[in-house]
């Protein structure tokens, strides 16, 4: 028998991922980290006139570049995630109380992020600035990586939260599978727009005066998920789905 409630938690390690896309500190900057990583001028991503092999050169050391990125930031989440199930398995007799503290502070993230609660601590920037990128696709890993490691407030608190939800798992494999798909939610629309960069800036301009909206989503779906954590009740709202036949098949 799959783990009950395998196909929620996957879905909302998704969708935190999606949301740490689409925050007010990331959203904005995808076309600077793409000229940074790619080490092209903004000029050159966009310019529609550049010839058929030039152009192709360029969309190769685009989306080489960004997958070496991807692969920086994810191999850090994933380790962050078997890390933090790792501590949750040796305090298992504990399970029950983390579960707990983790699901008021998933909460109080989730108020935080909509903008009800003031949490100066998570407010301070840590970005991590590198004036020149090494060169080549190990540059690109590297700074993934950076970005992994130095890149709060807006990433933070959701991140810890899935990280929290992991470290209730008791498995370092749950912990590992719940950030490698909250590493795809980020990653895929990162590496979409960076392939197609006049249409994500052509999208952006329209989509800009939603992110407040988008914000408030993604605190909201923070506060959800720190009830369901709270209550355990990710096994229930499976066990519906399944007996209603919603959703993927989580019995044998």
């Amino acid at each position: 028998m799959l783990e009950s409630g395998q196909s929620i938690s996957l879905f909302l390690a998704f969708s935190a991922g999606l949301f740490s896309f689409l925050s007010p500190c990331v959203l904005p900057l995808v076309p600077s980290y793409v000229s940074y990583i790619t080490g092209l001028s903004f000029e050159e991503l966009t310019n529609k006139n550049t010839n058929g092999p030039e152009r192709g050169e360029i969309l190769t050391v685009t989306i080489l570049n960004s997958l070496f990125f991807i692969l920086g930031f994810s191999v850090v989440f994933i380790s962050l995630g078997a890390s933090a199930s790792y501590i949750g398995k040796l305090m298992v007799s504990y399970q029950d109380i983390i579960r707990k503290v983790g699901g008021v502070i998933i909460f109080i993230f989730g108020l935080f992020i909509m903008g009800i609660l003031k949490l100066p601590f998570l407010q301070m920037e840590k970005k991590l600035h590198i004036k020149a990128k090494p060169a080549g696709y190990v540059g690109s890993f590297l700074v993934g990586i950076g970005f992994a490691a130095g890149w709060t407030p807006c990433v933070g608190p959701i991140l810890g939260s899935i990280l929290l939800y992991a470290s209730t798992s008791g498995s370092v494999a749950t912990g590992i599978k719940l950030l490698t798909i909250y590493s795809i939610g980020l990653a895929l629309p990162l590496f979409i727009s960076a392939i197609a960069i006049n249409s994500f800036l052509s999208y952006f301009k329209k989509f800009h005066k939603y992110i407040r909206i988008i914000t408030i989503a993604s605190g909201m779906l923070l506060v959800f998920l720190g009830i369901l954590v709270y209550t355990n009740s990710l096994s229930l709202i499976t066990f519906y789905l399944y007996k209603f036949g919603i959703g993927w098949d989580v019995y044998e």
